[in-house]
């Protein structure tokens, strides 16, 4: 990734660095219809989609929102340099201008968080006079990280809200405490207090876990860790073909599926007829070797 001070690619830049704000001031400028400026039918429709997939995103509360998450999950093309040249080219430069500066300073913290992910912390050894009680190659994040050896890895990172707790219980029993014996990564359990929520968080979805578990439920869709955490790994493999999410629905929900997971195929714990087979689908799902193509 180019991110150094003075210049940035930004075509190889994932739209996760976008922020809330400026998502929501996209949405703001693209969302009305205009007789004069090209709306958020436009950008989709340059973006890949086709008639039928703008029509469903208008049900969206923000139907451009909706199609950029939409647009990030699916396109392997998907980056911050080309929704500029997809402002650009559907004639949206007043956005283009008014958003840069928010855009740039995304872009800044993004390339910040990265780059403290692949660089070790140092210290000078005079900093402390009386020198490191312990000596360590490599900080820990997690309970079994040795500091000598490799990182700890795991089948999996499970993304869950507190609400969905005990369901998260359940699967460490059927998961890890059966003769599936997958290791799963559950953050109250697995993750060593006292550092960046966020740092952790995407070296352990990237670096440190083959597949995602997403467990949907109407309390993930106000998780702003869960939001995060699902399109951080989104960007890592467009279309899913990478570093696979699995989405779970272990309960019935009262409002939408979230849109940006709707073309995965889900394991659905809600429907009786099929509950028998559901630990084992996970499981067999959980447990085939990644695809790197």
């Amino acid at each position: 990734m180019a991110c150094v001070n003075s210049e940035v690619d930004l075509w190889s830049i994932p739209l996760v660095a976008l922020n809330v704000t400026v998502r929501k001031k996209l949405g703001l400028y693209l969302n009305p219809k205009n007789t004069v400026a090209a709306d958020w039918t436009a950008v989709a429709e340059a973006m890949g989609f086709s008639y039928l997939e703008i029509k469903n995103h208008e049900a969206a509360r923000s139907p451009a929102q909706s199609v950029l998450e939409n647009w990030q999950a699916r396109s392997s093309e998907a980056s911050v340099g080309k929704l500029l040249s997809v402002l650009t080219e559907v004639e949206r430069k007043d956005v283009v201008e008014d958003l840069r500066p928010l855009i740039d300073e995304d872009v800044r913290k993004y390339c910040e968080s990265q780059k403290k992910l692949s660089e070790p912390p140092l210290q000078d050894p005079e900093v402390d006079s009386c020198g490191p009680r312990t000596p360590e190659r490599r900080i820990g994040i997690t309970l079994d990280d040795d500091p000598e050896g490799a990182p700890e890895l795991f089948d999996a990172f499970i993304c869950y809200c507190q609400s969905d707790f005990e369901f998260v219980h359940e699967m460490i029993r059927e998961l890890e405490q059966t003769e599936c014996r997958l290791k799963l990564c559950v953050f109250d359990r697995d993750v060593l207090p006292g550092s960046c929520v966020w740092t952790i968080t995407s070296e352990l979805i990237e670096k440190r876990c083959k597949r995602m578990v997403v467990v949907i439920s109407d309390e993930y869709l106000d998780s702003d860790a869960c939001d995060f955490q699902t399109k951080f790994a989104l960007s890592l493999c467009p279309g899913a073909r990478g570093k696979r999410l699995i989405p779970v629905k272990y309960k019935p929900m009262l409002r939408p599926f979230p849109s940006i997971l709707r073309f995965l195929t889900i394991c659905d714990y809600t429907r009786p007829l099929t509950q028998d087979w559901f630990w084992k689908r996970l499981a067999k799902a959980l447990s085939q070797p990644v695809s790197h193509s």
